[in-house]
């Protein structure tokens, strides 16, 4: 291309933004270029999700262990409060790596929606008309694009709420095992911090993770067949 047809480009025009036709087009490498980029991004978006699910399998035997550490006869009920603390470390790791994981994910479903969907149908044009542009500037400058907030919050909704919920009511059930005379708050206690402030803390925290999850906010993550 000369410089004089590179200034002339503009890829949102309808002939440019509707690229299907090169995808079939023998006298071109587009075609090429874009099986190996869409190869490589699938292979990215795999690496990703089992690194996901990965750290989702560890949590859950960590946690299990634990717990089972916590109701043996010389484990503690502040054990059980401390396997919270290990599963909020999980869930910030996979937050983190949520976050990569839809980078390569966002570009996937950019190519799929509007490359080779318009190949199959022209017809029914794209789905951004300047998503060439959007590419683009995603491969010459990547960037995360939900926040961790966000990221933390959908990590909740999907696995770690649940999990926590698990904790808290096998917390509460270690906690009428106590042999003794005193009520549930007193056997929360520990050490010198008497149980109804063991107890209070543990309300807010778990309030606090219920508010992050379900409080109202702008999406970032791609809303797709990929419900993660």
């Amino acid at each position: 291309m000369s410089t004089k047809d590179a200034r002339k480009f503009d890829p949102e025009a309808p002939e440019e933004s509707e690229i299907g036709w090169e995808m079939v087009n023998q006298s071109t490498g587009l075609g090429s270029v874009m099986a190996h980029f869409y190869r490589g991004e699938m292979d990215r978006v795999t690496t990703w999700r089992r690194r996901l699910d990965e750290t989702t399998t560890w949590a859950v035997t960590v946690i299990a262990a634990l717990l089972a550490y916590g109701f043996s006869t010389s484990g503690s009920h502040s054990i059980l409060l401390a396997v919270i603390i290990v599963t909020l470390l999980f869930l910030v790791i996979e937050a983190r790596r949520y976050q990569d994981y839809d980078v390569f994910r966002s570009r996937v479903r950019i190519v799929q929606e509007n490359l080779f969907a318009n190949a199959l149908d022209p017809s029914a044009g794209v789905e951004q008309r300047d998503w060439r542009r959007q590419l683009s500037e995603d491969l010459r400058d990547p960037s995360l694009r939900i926040p961790f907030p966000e990221a933390i919050a959908r990590r909740l909704h999907r696995i770690y709420l649940p999990l926590l919920f698990i904790i808290l009511g096998a917390w509460l059930f270690r906690l009428t095992t106590i042999t003794g005379d005193r009520s549930l708050i007193n056997n929360a206690a520990i050490g010198v911090m008497p149980g109804n402030v063991v107890f209070g803390l543990v309300a807010v925290f778990y309030l606090s993770l219920v508010w992050i999850t379900y409080r109202p906010r702008s999406r970032h993550a791609r809303e797709d067949f990929d419900r993660l």
